[in-house]
């Protein structure tokens, strides 16, 4: 008999979290994983939720068990599997049926997804998640594309699952087709930034000051309760505290520094790129991550050229360390909003850059204290073109990038590595040189291939006084 709210295809920890949160919330769930086991382990796990979870077996009993018109879930790997579920659910479905893809997608694959679908009487939604399995489980921030009627049907169980900021519900519709999972994507760039610049900040008290990961953590503990107050922030203290139960070592000493990523920063890097819009601070995080993978070449490296050394302490550094890194992270979510509003003129979205802003207060990974500035920046038909010339960060960048310049400065003397941070102190330097040096590159550019330049002083295209090219 018919009688679940909603169906969920995967019961990996996301998967089963996100159940778990729409069963608490008072949905009834149908559920069904390939491996049937799993199934029924995560039943037998739910407690007293276990009564507004439906299991199924098949497929074809998952449908059966969701009241029409039916919404399912999928929260199966990116790719090729969700391909592969669509096939699957497409011969069972009714007109009007949502199929929500929550996995972390590469938004054109979405489209086409959309695309392929349109006129089977199926709907189609890309749905960005974030939060992680503690977000997922008790409140991810959610950010969904797709038809906008579509949206209407299930936004009582996403608004109900979501995570709350001061009581409003951190899930938005954000536009048609792609633009959910084009969010969720510029949202892990962002992540990706953020994550680095803390550990370059890291870096350098760690290996520049000698200092310990305990006492470490215990300045970004404090930072956390001032302007740099954020999820990561307020984890990396946590991190730095804990100590390995094998060795009692810090567990962050006894880590192999070797990042992984799962492709949403080198797509956001790769969409920034496309869209001709700089968004530096994120591709040097994703080529951190990538240097860190040539373990055996950094060591090779090392026993030629030395490592990074030491920085004299002088009082003023680690004062410094906080005012760069919220400057460096200013910039970074200043390239992320940028890219973001550049996707929306391509694309046609209008995406509501206040309110993704607002939906990320709570629930996501780059949930921090600025975001409701963010919002406040964006709000309004006289809203700024850029993050770095709104009003209130206009004023915060200026009494921050000084202290970025010096952190970068002796980070670079003493052959520190900090790429995001002085990818943004140059993104930043960049921006705002009203005129810069790329005048000589147009004439390198006309020199040995005739491309013409523009002049200060007269409209069209012009050629310089080199050989036969002379005007």
């Amino acid at each position: 008999m018919a009688n679940a709210d909603i169906g969920l295809i995967g019961l990996g920890t996301m998967g089963s979290n996100l159940a778990l949160n729409i069963a608490e919330k008072g949905h009834r769930i149908a559920v069904f994983n390939r491996t049937a086991s799993r199934t029924d382990n995560f039943v037998a796990h739910a407690g007293d939720l276990a009564e507004r979870i439906v299991p199924t077996k098949s497929i074809a009993d998952l449908v059966a068990a969701i009241t029409p018109p039916r919404p399912i879930i999928l929260m199966v790997q990116a790719g090729k599997a969700v391909d592969e579920q669509i096939a699957l659910l497409k011969p069972l479905l009714a007109e009007r049926d949502i199929v929500v893809d929550a996995g972390n997608a590469n938004f054109h694959d979405t489209v086409r997804r959309d695309r392929e679908l349109a006129g089977s009487g199926l709907v189609f939604v890309g749905m960005g998640v974030s939060g992680g399995e503690e977000g997922a489980r008790h409140g991810p921030s959610i950010m969904v594309g797709g038809p906008r009627d579509a949206y209407a049907r299930i936004e009582p169980v996403l608004t109900a699952i979501s995570a709350k900021f001061n009581g409003e519900a951190c899930s938005a519709w954000l536009g048609e087709g792609g633009a959910g999972h084009f969010v969720k994507t510029i949202h892990n760039g962002i992540e990706y930034a953020d994550m680095q610049m803390i550990a370059e900040v890291y870096g350098v008290m760690h290996d520049g000051l000698g200092m310990s990961p305990k006492a470490i953590a215990d300045i970004f503990a404090t930072w956390n309760k001032a302007r740099l107050n954020s999820y990561l922030i307020e984890i990396t203290a946590e991190v730095l505290r804990a100590a390995d139960t094998r060795t009692g070592k810090p567990v962050v000493d006894i880590i192999l520094d070797r990042a992984g990523q799962k492709g949403t920063g080198r797509w956001a890097v790769i969409e920034a790129q496309t869209l001709g819009i700089p968004a530096t601070a994120i591709e040097a995080a994703v080529a951190a991550r990538v240097i860190s993978a040539m373990k055996e070449e950094r060591i090779a490296a090392e026993k030629v050229y030395g490592a990074g050394g030491h920085i004299v302490p002088d009082g003023t550094l680690v004062p410094a360390l906080e005012l760069a890194l919220l400057a460096g992270k200013i910039a970074a979510y200043a390239q992320g909003f940028a890219v973001m509003a550049g996707a929306s003129k391509e694309f046609g979205w209008s995406l509501p850059l206040a309110t993704i802003a607002r939906i990320w207060r709570a629930g996501c990974i780059i949930r921090s204290q600025f975001l409701d500035s963010i919002a406040a920046a964006f709000a309004g038909s006289g809203s700024a073109a850029n993050l770095l010339m709104a009003p209130a960060f206009i004023e915060m960048m200026k009494e921050t990038e000084g202290s970025l310049r010096s952190v970068v400065s002796k980070a670079a003397e003493a052959g520190l590595p900090v790429p995001a941070l002085s990818s943004a102190l140059a993104y930043f330097d960049g921006y705002r040189q009203g005129r810069g040096t790329t005048s000589l590159i147009q004439a390198q550019r006309d020199f040995f291939g005739a491309h013409g330049f523009e002049r200060i002083d007269a409209e069209g295209a012009h050629h310089g006084p080199w050989g036969s090219k002379s005007e």
